[in-house]
């Protein structure tokens, strides 16, 4: 078939697949949900959803924080009037199904067989305002929960209807901010927190952050391209073969029901600048033939030939670098490890069919010089590989040395996550957080599941006196500030049975009270606040609090010694206790992050390894391939420990993505290396031959790759910023050493048949 009419049927074929791809990526939505975050397959996860069904998620709440009028308190009447009408007004809202607020605060009372509710504050009687501020910071659990300690602030606690999506999450946001405003709350004035208020505020940010990294990145390529080829063609068709790409990539991930989350939201840019390679890697070979005379089919051909098998194996290692991702058990990573897999080969075939067949159809380029004996960029890797050969003991001895401090920097690394990790310390968002563990009890939530022996009730007066000791190690030694259980019950219904009196805040001496207080109790089973504490048939309670997000590395030791609390200190013959919480399953991921990424890259060297063992029958070879590869992220594994950059979930990735892409470019050296072993007998002789031939595109493809990911560095969440910076970093130092350590090491370690070598090898190890 003419080489023509195959090229037309190649386009129509391609263009009728890419429609249906762009059918999928039309129903592609934006997504955020906090509980994707949560470790699969877990045990604890599985307790935790059980333990949700009977008592509601724990982070199924927005916290809003009102800061009175300067130079005033909250016990003011104006303000507290303002709180009020706020309270009724979120009460009337679709979607929540409980308010706390302290103008909705009451001391029940019971008389007779009624129970009447006093409310703590009189905002339309101001002679009652000394009176009822000292009563406030005399009941437990108002101050620093819904009253801040120096009652500047006061907060509105709003319980929303389970794992509510966006859309009507967005919409309740909405109408509370534009009644604050007809309030004439200024923005200062008031904070929100909660996650639905972090899952607003990520959706909308991943939508605009895709589209300004696409831009800038489209923008950067298209620069660095015309300086490459200096011919329109050699930009537009890489970048058409890789918009395609992004588009198949898209729709495969629609077409399995993923939506674009804080990590997918990558595949697009990770897709953009990674599937320039093999585009490059063709065009540079092909412009290369026809400067040295070639036709337009036989330039087309050896490129397609010669760039065939590296692509086809740096494709390879870079989708498994992705593919190992799948390893995680963290949802968005593995999605994201998969789809972007797949769309790294999905971009090898393009590469190979769509740029083809657009080459064919296109008239032959007039280069501006055509030349016989080569190119400009000989020389420029001529001399530099003459540099490289006379310097290198000194190249070889600065890697070690560079490398060993890294090894020492990077022991400082950290495994360390916080609620609101992706977020700077600066961003509004994170504030507004930032102000509730600074005035009231914290954001991060805390659950304890009680379970009574057999034969005994929540509400036996030795489960509850358990209950409390617990309670009292929590409060003084792990750090709640807010806390709730079963006792909670107890001791206000006895409060409620003497006049509401403070001192009766205590559970009973003895078991004849107890049994008179839990007859009681059927009256307060309505509130849901006591309704959430313990279950109707007292068969199981619920210990829940708040804190202050002190980081998964300071939780893991406060969990530690809790567990040691209570084996040591809570008779199990009485009460079992288990703990679980959102909270507790996002720090559990921490313990998997290490495991994760040595498992990835575990199978990234032996897949390396293996392709090279493969290519060249040489144990000594795949030293030579993985040591240009690894020293560049040990070196950056150095950085992250110098400047104190944790691993999170964000950037548990990096290592493996950037081994990934970084040994693309060896395994695009070594594979032309292997054939032009096949027509030059000298080992040196092929080795400079390879480098002329194949520096330009590694110094091109990296340089689109690190200016490609270094658009991420103007993320807004954190995660993103350090994939950026430190893949591009990784990638940087990765071309240095392929054009430095790379040509030494081949030299010194590969035995390729010594008798017919005719350059003196063995004077360059000496």
């Amino acid at each position: 078939m003419p080489l023509r009419k195959l090229a037309h049927l190649t386009l129509v074929a391609l263009g009728l697949l890419t429609a249906l791809a762009v059918f999928f990526v039309a129903q592609l939505r934006f997504n955020y949900n906090f509980n994707d975050f949560y470790p699969a397959g877990d045990p604890d996860l599985d307790y935790y959803m059980q333990y949700s069904g009977r008592f509601g998620n724990d982070n199924d709440y927005v916290l809003l924080g009102l800061e009175a009028p300067q130079g005033q308190t909250v016990f003011e009447p104006r303000f507290l009037t303002q709180v009020d009408s706020l309270t009724r007004f979120i009460q009337q809202r679709r979607h929540v199904t409980q308010v706390s607020s302290p103008t909705n605060a009451v001391n029940p009372v019971v008389e007779g067989l009624g129970v009447f509710n006093v409310p703590y504050l009189h905002p339309q009687d101001p002679t009652r305002r000394a009176q009822d501020s000292a009563l406030v910071y005399r009941t437990p659990g108002l101050v620093g929960n819904l009253i801040s300690r120096d009652a500047r602030a006061a907060t509105i606690l709003f319980q929303t209807s389970p794992n509510l999506s966006k859309p009507p999450g967005d919409s309740l946001l909405a109408a509370v901010r534009t009644e604050l405003q007809r309030q004439g709350f200024a923005e200062e004035e008031y904070h929100l927190a909660g996650k639905m208020v972090a899952q607003s505020v990520f959706v909308d940010r991943l939508q605009v952050e895709l589209m300004v990294f696409m831009s800038l990145s489209v923008v950067l390529v298209t620069g660095l391209l015309w300086l490459t080829f200096r011919t329109w063609w050699g930009v537009v068709l890489p970048l058409v073969v890789v918009l395609g790409a992004i588009v198949w990539g898209l729709g495969v991930m629609s077409a399995f029901g993923v939506s674009i989350d804080l990590m997918t939201a990558l595949l697009p840019v990770m897709l953009f600048v990674v599937g320039m390679s093999d585009t490059i890697h063709i065009i540079t070979r092909y412009v290369t033939e026809l400067g040295y005379g070639a036709s337009k089919r036989d330039s087309l051909l050896i490129a397609l030939k010669e760039s065939g098998f590296g692509s086809g194996l740096s494709a390879l290692t870079t989708s498994i670098g992705f593919f190992t991702l799948m390893t995680s058990t963290i949802r968005p990573i593995y999605n994201f490890g998969l789809f972007t897999g797949i769309a790294v080969l999905l971009t090898f075939a393009l590469s190979f069919t769509l740029l083809p067949a657009m080459l064919v159809l296109l008239r032959k380029p007039q280069l501006r010089v055509p030349r016989e004996t080569g190119h400009s960029w000989d020389g420029v890797l001529g001399r530099l590989f003459r540099v490289v050969l006379a310097r290198r003991h000194w190249v070889v001895a600065i890697s070690a040395l560079v490398l060993g401090l890294s090894v020492a920097s990077a022991s400082r690394i950290r495994i360390n996550s916080a609620l609101l990790d992706d977020l700077s310390q600066n961003d509004p968002v994170k504030l507004d957080f930032k102000f509730f563990e600074r005035q009231f009890a914290g954001v991060r939530p805390f659950e304890l599941d009680l379970k009574p022996a057999p034969g005994r009730t929540i509400y036996d007066l030795e489960v509850l006196r358990q209950t409390e000791k617990i309670e009292g190690y929590l409060q003084r030694t792990y750090g709640l500030n807010f806390v709730a259980s079963p006792v909670t019950i107890i001791k206000s219904v006895r409060k409620a049975l003497n006049g509401g009196l403070l001192t009766e805040y205590r559970l009973p001496d003895s078991e004849a009270e107890l049994e008179r207080l839990t007859r009681k109790v059927k009256l307060f089973r309505k509130k849901p606040e006591f309704r959430a504490l313990a279950l109707p048939d007292g068969s199981e309670g619920r210990l829940t609090g708040r804190m202050p997000d002190v980081g998964s590395i300071r939780a893991d030791k406060l969990n530690t010694d809790l567990r040691r609390y209570l084996r040591a200190s809570v008779d199990s013959t009485v009460l079992h206790t288990r703990l679980t919480g959102s909270a507790n399953l996002i720090d559990k991921n921490n313990e998997n992050l290490t495991l994760n990424m040595i498992t990835g890259m575990s199978i990234d060297i032996v897949m390396v390894t293996l392709i090279v063992l493969l290519l060249f029958r040489s144990l000594r070879m795949t030293l030579v391939v993985l040591v240009p590869n690894l020293v560049p992220i040990l070196i950056v594994a150095g950085v992250m420990g110098a400047a104190g950059v944790s691993m999170k979930v964000s950037t548990s990735i990096i290592f493996t993505i950037a081994f990934g892409i970084a040994v693309d470019d060896t395994i695009h050296f070594i594979s032309k290396l292997k054939l032009v072993l096949l027509q030059e007998p000298s080992l040196f002789r092929a080795v400079r031959k390879t480098y002329l031939m194949a520096g330009k595109a590694v110094i091109v493809t990296s340089l689109i790759l690190v200016g490609g990911f270094s658009t991420l560095i103007f993320s807004s969440f954190d995660g993103t910023f350090y994939v950026g910076l430190l893949i591009g970093l990784t990638l940087l130092f990765g071309v240095v050493a392929e054009l430095t350590l790379l040509p030494i090491l081949i030299l010194w370690f590969y035995r390729h048949k010594p008798k017919e070598i005719r350059q003196p090898v063995p004077a360059l190890g000496g």
